[in-house]
């Protein structure tokens, strides 16, 4: 919130007054509590890619801490759903491939169900976290924690991002009501048998600690009537893509097709993506533009990356047939990047399957100053378009070949096989060329609702998912 610009500086003269009196000059001190941000106003006076909409100097509260001075000067365009792109981080001397807070290593959603109990769905755990290592697995129903009802208000706190304590789930298993059975009383709306959940047991989660994010979260060679595909689930573009180099490298002459998941990929690095467009493009793209980065008019720069061959460690380009790419509407950021730059070079081979991405078209820049070691700012500097120019997917996200949403209250087998809801378009277009016909249902005949972020929830409400709260970064490191 923006204080009354008259009160604050008649309160900063006071203060100035206050400090110098007693023939002591303490104004030393009042500058130190406002250089951190009077830095973060310079730098965005001449960096920013909205400088034009930061409100003047005597209408902000340089006594705010940092995140929350930048939060209050930012453009509306610097942001969507929630988030906004220009952030503050502290620097912590874990590394960045470590979980901010010591957790339990999974990611989940909240759902209230039918009859309206608050239950938790797993979505994925990382490996060698608190919750693998106590079974805990896709798919699970957590209906409750410590024998208690689950609360809305402290799920994803004390649960997915910080907890404090180690915690016992128990598992059920979900009986969607189908209306179906011989009990007199269901014409009257009272279905006394049914039982929603059957209590499959508990798991012990052990005490939370820092857990390793893998960027790559799995992995496999899928067999597809004649073909053979590599499935790689990319979850983050970390700083380095020694990993998913590796698993190709490792998988080259045993596959014919590629299915890169990026379903929860929130993005990253851009330089990342960068070696990931040009470890896929076509031999054809090497040396030409990949990437535009388009400053400010203040800067009125264009900087372009391009597929630079150097960057592959192996050398030569992959030989494969296309490249399937999972999207939801949490696909974002640096995962965009890659859809929309590697388009204009693998016409009709690039495939998109799932719901629209997110939709950030910009990138963010790291500022660093002596004066606040501890502060790292990244703030929004570029526009990024591919090689046509095109950027313009920030209100409706990049839009898919073939259109199909996971439902999250539904089945969740393994990632890349069958029991894997978004798995089977890829499959049948790999077969036959081309996506199966679906019949869209007459209106009012479902009781399906559509989430914001392209999930399908069969007869439940999607209140909350731990994934839409990670970040959406396209991170400019240099």
């Amino acid at each position: 919130m923006k204080r009354n610009s008259n009160g604050f500086l008649a309160w900063g003269l006071s203060l100035i007054c206050l400090l110098t009196s007693c023939g002591e000059d303490r104004s030393g001190e009042y500058y130190a509590l406002i250089q951190t941000k009077t830095w973060i106003y310079e730098v965005m006076q001449q960096y920013y890619l909205f400088y034009e909409d930061i409100p003047s100097e005597d209408r902000v509260d340089y006594f705010d801490k940092p995140q929350e001075f930048l939060k209050s000067v930012v453009s509306d365009k610097d942001g969507k759903n929630g988030t906004i792109f220009s952030h503050v981080d502290s620097v912590f001397t874990e590394s960045r491939a470590t979980s901010t807070y010591p957790c339990f290593g999974f990611e989940a959603a909240l759902i209230r169900t039918e009859e309206g109990n608050n239950v938790i769905r797993v979505l994925y755990t990382q490996p060698s976290s608190p919750a693998s290592e106590a079974g805990l697995k896709r798919g699970d129903w957590i209906i409750a924690v410590d024998n208690k009802e689950i609360s809305a208000s402290d799920y994803y706190t004390d649960y997915i991002e910080r907890p404090k304590s180690s915690h016992t789930f128990t598992l059920g298993k979900y009986n969607p009501y189908t209306g179906n059975g011989d009990n007199p009383d269901e014409e009257e709306g009272e279905y006394t048998d049914y039982v929603e959940f059957d209590t499959l047991g508990t798991v012990q989660l052990p005490a939370p600690r820092y857990v390793e994010e893998q960027d790559v979260l799995d992995s496999k060679i899928i067999t597809v009537g004649s073909h053979k595909a590599l499935y790689i689930l990319y979850n983050e573009f970390g700083e380095t893509s020694d990993a998913i180099e590796n698993i190709i490298s490792q998988a080259t002459g045993q596959f014919d097709n590629i299915i890169l998941d990026l379903r929860y990929n929130p993005g990253g690095y851009v330089s990342t993506s960068q070696r990931i467009c040009t470890l896929l493009a076509p031999q054809t793209a090497m040396g030409q533009p990949m990437l535009n980065m388009i400053y400010n008019d203040k800067i009125n720069m264009t900087e372009t990356l391009t597929f630079d061959n150097d960057l592959i460690p192996t050398g030569g380009q992959l030989q494969y047939n296309n490249l399937y790419v999972i999207t939801s509407g949490n696909t974002a950021s640096a995962s965009e990047v890659v859809i929309n730059c590697l388009r204009p070079y693998m016409s009709g081979r690039i495939i998109q399957i799932g719901a629209p991405t997110f939709g950030k078209n910009v990138a963010q820049q790291l500022f660093t100053d002596e004066s606040a070691p501890n502060i790292e700012l990244w703030l929004t500097t570029t526009y990024l378009s591919n090689s046509e120019g095109y950027y313009e997917y920030y209100d409706d996200g990049l839009l898919p070949d073939h259109e199909m949403e996971e439902d999250i209250s539904g089945t969740l087998g393994e990632f890349g096989t069958d029991g894997d809801q978004l798995m089977a378009p890829v499959f049948y277009h790999i077969m036959n060329g081309g996506f199966p016909v679906t019949e869209s249902p007459e209106d009012g005949s479902s009781a399906e609702t559509l989430s914001r972020n392209g999930y399908r929830i069969s007869g439940c409400r999607l209140l909350e998912s731990s994934i839409d709260k990670k970040p959406r970064l396209n991170l400019l490191d240099k």
